[in-house]
């Protein structure tokens, strides 16, 4: 049973960049390394949305409209994912998820507590 907890986020211009971070936490052993983590993202009123993974193997895969801005990456020995994300616009704007068991780009049942991403002038 894995804890994902989330920090990062705010208030940010339009270009502007945020990072977010997700760490696990067990109470007992396990290998934070063998699973595919991701980010989800959701808009009030809008569906849930893919945003980004990244497998064990540290490949990674993106939704179109973040590609070249937004960069996932994990260090496995702190037990953390992260979202660097560069270049922010507007339609960015949405609570943040991180999500642990991520399979292609369906979620696993482990999710973090979500952070709020407002990108506004």
């Amino acid at each position: 049973q894995v804890q994902l907890v989330q920090s990062g986020g705010g208030l940010v211009q339009p270009g502007g960049s945020l990072r977010l971070s997700c760490k696990a936490s067990r109470a007992i052993f396990s290998v934070f390394s063998g699973y595919d983590m991701g980010w989800y993202r959701q808009a009030p009123g809008l569906q849930r949305e893919f945003v980004a993974s990244i497998t064990s193997r540290k490949t990674t895969n993106y939704r179109e409209t973040v590609k070249g801005r937004f960069t996932i990456s994990r260090d496995n020995s702190r037990k953390t994912v992260y979202l660097q994300m560069n270049n922010l616009k507007p339609e960015d704007t949405a609570v943040y998820y991180c999500n642990e068991g991520v399979v292609g780009e369906r979620a696993g049942d482990s999710w973090g507590q979500g952070t709020q991403v407002t990108v506004s002038s």
